[in-house]
């Protein structure tokens, strides 16, 4: 299996879209579930909380933070893919980062390419902002051939960086590839950036998978949205500014605003619309 890609909930993962766009390959391809990473070593579970779900027969069950290991050999005996799809640890992350390339090691993967997603001043009604890098001369060129622009964000990190730390020491040849998601929509997954990371990841990796279902999926999901934007004024006024300035000139990937800041900008937006209110009414 000569490429490894990979996801990990939480902070990397905005509106659930790396995430999304792993499990739909593993189900898709589909893939092989064979091994997983304990994660006693690498969480506080006070921090990443384990779920408790009650079964078919009533029974309570402990759902820890998952981290799996899926594989997918085509039946043409073409190269096939290593997948993982995890959560971000809360500890440990070269540790971490050591038993996925050992992983990756015992698999023969020549290749890791890691999928994310963040949160961006970006309006929904736009195709997706996908931006990335690589740790090689040639996968940068293919990379930049794709359209994923060169990401020169710097500020807080995630285990994403990390790991392609290590894949550097290690020698393997690393590309990330981040989708934009607008910081307005953050309560359900985002189907539009999961399908714009798979459409590049097809492209990179030449992996046949159907992404129609994510497609529809994107498509009914932007329509909802902007059903309800439209019935609130001041949030469609907002949307708009988000289009003119992305329309205006091409988004800066090197400076992502903060959350705090795009929350900030979205709430003076807010109350600059809403009509001042006369003082008589106090009265």
């Amino acid at each position: 299996m000569r490429t490894m890609v990979v996801a990990f909930a939480g902070w990397p993962d905005a509106a659930e879209s790396a995430t999304t766009a792993l499990k739909h390959l593993v189900r898709k391809l589909p893939a092989t579930k064979f091994a997983e990473i304990d994660p006693e070593e690498f969480y506080d579970f006070t921090n990443v909380r384990p779920q408790t779900l009650v079964n078919e027969e009533g029974e309570r069950e402990i759902h820890w933070p998952a981290n799996d290991f899926y594989s997918y050999a085509p039946d043409d005996g073409s190269d096939g893919l290593l997948l993982y799809v995890g959560t971000e640890p809360n500890l440990k992350w070269r540790t971490f980062s050591g038993i996925l390339l050992n992983v990756a090691e015992m698999c023969g993967v020549e290749m890791v390419v890691s999928l994310g997603a963040l949160l961006d001043a970006v309006p929904h009604t736009r195709e997706p902002l996908i931006t990335g890098n690589a740790n090689a001369p040639g996968l940068s060129q293919k990379v930049e051939w794709l359209g994923i622009r060169s990401s020169g964000y710097q500020g807080p990190t995630g285990i994403h960086t990390a790991f392609m730390s290590a894949c550097v020491t290690q020698g393997l040849s690393h590309a990330s590839i981040w989708g934009h998601s607008p910081h307005y929509l953050t309560s359900s997954p985002n189907s539009l950036v999961s399908h714009a990371l798979l459409a590049r990841l097809r492209t990179l990796v030449e992996i046949d998978v159907d992404l129609d279902e994510l497609r529809e999926l994107g498509e009914a999901f932007s329509s909802e949205v902007t059903k309800a934007v439209n019935s609130q004024a001041d949030v469609t006024a907002y949307v708009k500014k988000l289009e003119e300035r992305f329309d205006a000139s091409e988004p800066d990937p090197g400076e992502i605003p903060s959350p705090d800041a795009m929350v900030a900008e979205l709430e003076e937006f807010l109350r600059s619309q809403r009509p001042r209110m006369d003082p008589q009414d106090d009265q």
